[in-house]
């Protein structure tokens, strides 16, 4: 895996390019470059030419009113290939998706007694489990990571809230999640 955590153009330790209010342009390039270009890209060998400016609420307001036709043709021609291709995923059985559900209660769903004195830790996010730092045992301070899941390329870190030792991992790492499933049992020191 590359990471592009060190590429020039991510600011502030953030692995995003994009703010709000950003404005992006777009220019042709055939094949090829588009190819070396996102090769160069993951390698930090791509500069992109990001230019400062202020966004004037007037001068767009006047770019939208020169192009209003322009803009509703595009829009119009967009919603036209939308449909086509709904009416497409329609006819290939892709648009609407089914999926027949058995009776039984997964063990990850079943209701379960939290010891006394103890807490069950829960997912925030639907995703999986990346990573389990923990294991049964372990003595966790506040602030600890006891889970990490990935939702949406996204790594979570579900962290303890209380001190106490660690006394049932019940997820493993790759496993699905749901929000609010609970993942740890964590017993609670007084």
């Amino acid at each position: 895996m590359v990471r592009c955590a060190t590429f020039s153009d991510f600011k502030n330790g953030k692995q995003w390019l994009l703010r709000f209010f950003d404005q992006l342009r777009f220019y042709p390039v055939s094949n090829q470059e588009l190819t070396q270009i996102r090769e160069d890209f993951i390698h930090g060998r791509f500069q992109l030419e990001v230019e400062e400016t202020v966004l004037s609420l007037r001068d767009y307001n006047r770019f939208l009113q020169d192009n209003v036709h322009t803009i509703g043709a595009f829009k119009e021609k967009q919603q036209a290939a939308f449909e086509a291709e709904r009416e497409r995923w329609e006819q290939s059985g892709q648009l609407r998706y089914e999926i027949e559900l058995s009776d039984e209660v997964s063990s990850s769903d079943a209701p379960f007694d939290v010891p006394q004195g103890c807490i069950a830790v829960a997912s925030p996010v639907t995703g999986s489990v990346w990573a389990i730092p923990v294991k049964p045992g372990d003595r966790v301070a506040t602030g600890d990571k006891l889970v990490v899941v990935e939702a949406m390329k996204m790594e979570i870190a579900i962290e303890a809230d209380e001190i106490g030792v660690v006394k049932e991992v019940l997820c493993s790492q790759g496993s699905p999640v749901k929000a609010g499933q609970a993942l740890l049992i964590l017993e609670i020191e007084a």
